[in-house]
């Protein structure tokens, strides 16, 4: 089955790779924000060798329905948590791009017998305090998706800004064709004033901290400049001692697109290296 009904929407989601005796963790792909599960077409393959990989869309996005309820990390968290409940798979290493390594994040610590590790790749939260409400206000005008193919855009690898380009215009495309209600509602529900605390520094600080499980950040070196932090800013956070934070030069915000042979090997070394329960 690739749907399942989760709090009155179908989420469409695949499951690959080993089960049972000799398989190995249990992976969960998130998406990010005004995304779908396309993204990870390059970890998927290579992840399912090893191990099982779930790769859902999230509700309102890509081949999910987004008809009931709200689109705020929250929102996705629990309809996430849902279909873990359902598939029953045991803690999964949830691995979260963007506004998907929030909710990963809040996975983690609102249902943590759920998560057994976290990666959050350039992780869509840690911005400054000031930066969050600007944002918010940006996506409140007639033509959202217009707005969100310019901020998205923006977070390209400069260094790709051919419009040849394939990564660019499938981002762009995507972006383009979702609903405006939903795209709207997608960022409102990252950086209006209900969400700073999960969004923005420092309440998000003290959040990110609520996380007991072991935590590999993987984020561009642009990305952490832009927010104002460091290199060790997110390790400083996690509580568990396997924690690491990896930072890549020379990539934009899709980093794991861009390199996904050197990505995969860094995400799937250090799942091998995970601490037993």
């Amino acid at each position: 089955m690739t749907y399942s009904l989760i709090n009155g929407n179908r989420l469409f989601h695949t499951d690959e790779g080993p089960v049972g005796d000799g398989a190995g963790e249990t992976l969960l792909l998130v998406h990010g924000g005004t995304c779908d599960s396309h993204d990870w077409s390059a970890q998927i393959g290579a992840f399912a060798t090893r191990h099982r990989v779930l790769a859902p869309d999230l509700r309102g996005h890509g081949h999910s329905t987004g008809l009931t309820g709200g689109m705020r990390p929250r929102d996705f968290a629990t309809d996430l948590a849902e279909l873990l409940d359902g598939i029953d798979p045991g803690p999964v290493v949830v691995v979260g791009h963007s506004m998907g390594a929030l909710v990963a994040s809040v996975l983690a610590v609102e249902h943590p017998s759920l998560v057994r590790a976290v990666v959050a790749v350039d992780p869509g939260y840690g911005f400054e305090a000031e930066f969050v409400p600007q944002l918010a206000a940006a996506f409140r005008v007639p033509d959202p998706v217009a707005t969100a193919a310019a901020v998205l855009g923006g977070l390209e690898n400069p260094a790709t800004a051919g419009a040849e380009d394939a990564l660019r215009v499938w981002h762009r495309r995507r972006v383009l064709g979702m609903d405006p209600m939903t795209v709207r509602d997608v960022f409102h529900g990252m950086f209006d004033e209900t969400a700073a605390p999960l969004t923005a520094r420092p309440g998000v600080e003290s959040y990110l901290a609520r996380r007991a499980c072991p935590v590999l950040s993987v984020s561009a070196a642009a990305s952490l400049k832009a927010k104002g932090v460091d290199a060790d800013w997110e390790e400083s956070l996690s509580r568990h001692p396997y924690s690491a934070s990896v930072v890549l030069d020379g990539v934009g915000h899709w980093l794991f697109q861009e390199r996904p042979a050197e990505f995969n090997a860094l995400v799937l070394s250090w799942i091998e290296g995970l601490p037993a329960t």
